[in-house]
């Protein structure tokens, strides 16, 4: 995973490092690495904030050799995470009861398969979750995660189709509460994100159901059009963290840092294949030594 930004790094490391006393040469390099990082899936704006960082710290004399412009790489990604904050969904379920979180993102991401694998990862800690069926527009959408509910044995509320989301959103909350549920996870609907329709209707379910957090999934295999959607997101619902799927065959490698640069909000986790147990605690240690790989 990641091994096209990883080359891009590389590539602009070993030839930065013999021109950081040649400033014409140097320009042109980092206006090669830019759209090298743009062709990673890196966003414009985050390309060309990582470039400018860069020039500023140069032009300071901040760095004059190799290792001091890896150092300075890791400096700024690492920070532009720290910037985005941290969440950690398992620690904070222990403070609510019932904990609530909806889950945002248009079709065909994996989001129904997401809550299905941290329901699994709640369990395995100790909660008692109930999945949420609230995507009463798309045909199977409820049996896809009653499917689940069978598969893992965490069981699933549902409704009928058409009904109104926030309304079996509200039923299920109180059912949770009088069954002793530790956690609820809520699907909601997810086709094109434009739609207006379905910004109304989650505006209303968030209303109802007050949830602790919105979770964002996102594919990272879609690239820009994933960074489009947290941006969309965020801005007409609001996103506290992220869940990027299919990382185990993403090669470009920008999508997470593009995300955390647009909406600053942190990536909490990623999927990593098809099993239950493949969603992880995203790390940015972890993320920024698979990109700069054994050169600091």
């Amino acid at each position: 995973m990641f091994n096209k930004i990883k080359k891009a790094f590389s590539k602009f490391i070993e030839k930065a490092s013999s021109l950081l006393g040649a400033r014409e040469k140097l320009d042109d390099l980092l206006e090669d690495f830019k759209f090298s990082l743009i062709e990673s899936d890196v966003a414009f704006e985050c390309a060309e904030y990582i470039i400018d960082s860069l020039r500023e710290e140069i032009e300071k004399g901040n760095i004059r050799n190799k290792e001091q412009l890896v150092r300075k790489l890791k400096e700024l990604i690492i920070s532009m995470f720290n910037e985005a904050g941290s969440l950690d969904l398992f620690d904070e379920a222990k403070n609510y009861k019932p904990y609530k979180l909806v889950f945002l993102g248009v079709n065909g991401v994996g989001k129904t398969t997401t809550i299905a694998k941290l329901a699994v990862a709640f369990r395995d800690r100790g909660f008692k979750p109930l999945m949420v069926a609230a995507d009463t527009f798309r045909a199977g959408a409820q049996e896809q995660l009653k499917l689940h509910g069978q598969r893992t044995g965490i069981p699933v509320f549902m409704g009928k189709y058409g009904a109104d989301p926030a309304a079996i959103t509200f039923d299920a909350i109180r059912y949770a509460e009088n069954r002793g549920y530790d956690v609820i996870l809520i699907d909601t609907a997810g086709r094109m994100h434009t739609d207006i329709d379905l910004v109304n209707e989650l505006k209303k379910l968030v209303r109802v159901s007050k949830p602790h957090r919105k979770i964002l999934v996102v594919d990272a295999l879609t690239g820009n059009d994933a960074i489009e959607q947290a941006k969309f997101f965020d801005e007409y619902i609001g996103v506290d963290g992220v869940i990027v799927t299919k990382v185990d065959a993403y090669e470009q490698g920008g999508v997470p840092l593009s995300i955390v640069y647009a909406i600053k909000k942190p990536i909490i986790m990623i999927g990593v294949g098809q099993e239950y147990k493949d969603l992880k605690p995203f790390s940015i240690d972890e993320f920024v030594n698979k990109i700069l790989p054994n050169i600091y």
